[in-house]
């Protein structure tokens, strides 16, 4: 069923990963999507592997700013094609079987050469979104995916008055049902507990000057991840 992982992913490193095996070969650097990684090693926990680490370490540098990225870019990942009628028991099984069709569509000549696109794998990509339906519960660890931009919170006891002055800005990254990145305006109320740099907001009027890009995420197995860039 997974034949075809070997031709996206030569050395295979992330496939066993994901669904715990051990890794036979150490792997070839960077002959894959990145993104096809991050979506591989984000569902499976990101299991310990060297195609693992570099998905993880490059989900992290998106958010490290400037500019703070989608940490996750599902539209990079070429899927390409329908599920088949015959549905593997696990989420991974089904996030193989959407990568790995027999049949994949155009192929993109502008992205050839890149160092994680295999030159003989033809794909399509979509704009914005997944390029199949990813709206089924296995997919729900992409929509888990949140990212908190504090652009600036600050706060101080004014020398003239006395008054404590605030100014905070606050914005939130999501996820759509099919893979679709967008910001909001946020609060500081919204941030998850494991933020940490802003405790004493509000708190009567301690010195606070505070710049941090948070995100988090929930694996397939349900085990709770995240990480904060502070600036």
């Amino acid at each position: 069923m997974y034949y075809l992982i070997k031709k996206l992913l030569p050395s295979v490193a992330v496939a066993l990963a994901v669904t715990g095996l051990s890794l036979p070969t150490p792997a070839r650097a960077q002959t894959y999507p990145i993104d096809c990684a991050i979506l591989l090693c984000l569902s499976g926990g990101w299991p310990a592997s060297v195609p693992c680490a570099r998905a993880r370490a490059e989900f992290i540098r998106r958010i490290t700013p400037w500019p703070v990225e989608p940490p996750l870019q599902i539209w990079r990942c070429p899927m390409g094609a329908s599920y088949e009628s015959d549905q593997v028991p696990n989420s991974a099984g089904r996030i193989f079987e959407a990568f790995y069709q027999t049949e994949t569509h155009q192929s993109l000549q502008s992205l050839r050469g890149s160092d994680f696109v295999p030159s003989d794998h033809p794909f399509q990509l979509v704009q914005d979104r997944a390029d199949i339906d990813i709206s089924g519960s296995e997919f729900d660890f992409v929509r888990s995916i949140r990212v908190f931009d504090v652009r600036y919170a600050q706060q101080r006891e004014s020398d003239r008055d006395g008054e404590c002055n605030r100014r905070i800005s606050i914005y939130r990254g999501t996820y759509g049902e099919q893979g679709d990145f967008t910001w909001q305006n946020s609060t500081i109320s919204n941030l998850p507990t494991a933020h940490v740099g802003l405790e004493n907001w509000g708190k009567h009027c301690p010195r606070i000057g505070h710049r941090s890009v948070f995100v988090d995420w929930l694996a397939s197995n349900k085990n709770y991840g995240y990480e904060q860039v502070n600036y």
